[in-house]
């Protein structure tokens, strides 16, 4: 069965959705004992937010990237996710869209939110023929994240070296089942709309919630 080319797929329950970034460990250690980011963490610059686990092993190469050393899971609201991507913009200009260059220009500018669709990624990290939403939250969006949305931090760093080392030694089986489940995240029909979200994404049926 053919993936769609654009959709956001994600671990997530019915009130909260698990989002995945990495640090250096002078920020993700401070967050992990708060329970929520603090100092240093800088709320002055844009923060980009990732649903998809292997994109993120891929952007921060199994947290072995300078400053990027430790990956954190976040658990946010379903509520304030659904919040940012209501307000978001995409990266890209899209006549379809947009319209035309100028308001798209005038969107990206004045939204805290930006969103693009990357390639989604395989265990081996290779691009794969269906793309996989990063949300770029800046202003007022990061201080709802940090100050609304977050509801649990978790240093996942051990797990991804243990899958790390299973691949390494050529386990893929045993590393693909230590990956968490995600699941197709139903989208609102407007919201979808905005993304430029494939059609059999929105949200149109009795949700099933990845656990």
């Amino acid at each position: 069965m053919s993936v769609p080319a654009r959709q956001i797929r994600a671990r997530y329950s019915a009130d909260t959705i698990t989002v995945y970034q990495a640090y250096p460990p002078q920020i993700a250690l401070p967050a992990v004992a708060a329970g929520r980011f603090v100092a240093p963490f800088k709320r002055d610059r844009m923060t980009w937010i990732k649903p998809s686990f292997l994109w993120m092993m891929y952007r921060c190469g199994w947290a072995t990237k300078p400053g990027q050393e430790r990956v954190l899971s976040i658990d946010i609201t379903r509520e304030g996710f659904e919040w940012a991507l209501a307000r978001a913009s995409l990266s890209h200009y899209d006549k379809d869209l947009h319209g035309d260059r100028a308001t798209w220009s005038r969107q990206l500018k004045t939204s805290p939110v930006r969103v693009q669709w990357d390639p989604e990624r395989s265990l081996q990290l290779t691009a794969l023929p269906y793309r996989s939403l990063q949300v770029g939250l800046s202003r007022e969006a990061v201080d709802r994240y940090v100050d609304d949305w977050v509801v649990a931090i978790t240093d996942i760093t051990p797990r991804v070296h243990q899958i790390r080392n299973l691949l390494r030694g050529g386990d893929e089986q045993a590393a693909t089942a230590q990956l968490p489940v995600e699941q197709v995240y139903p989208l609102p029909d407007q919201i979808a709309a905005g993304l430029d979200a494939s059609p059999d994404t929105i949200r149109k049926v009795p949700e099933q919630h990845a656990q």
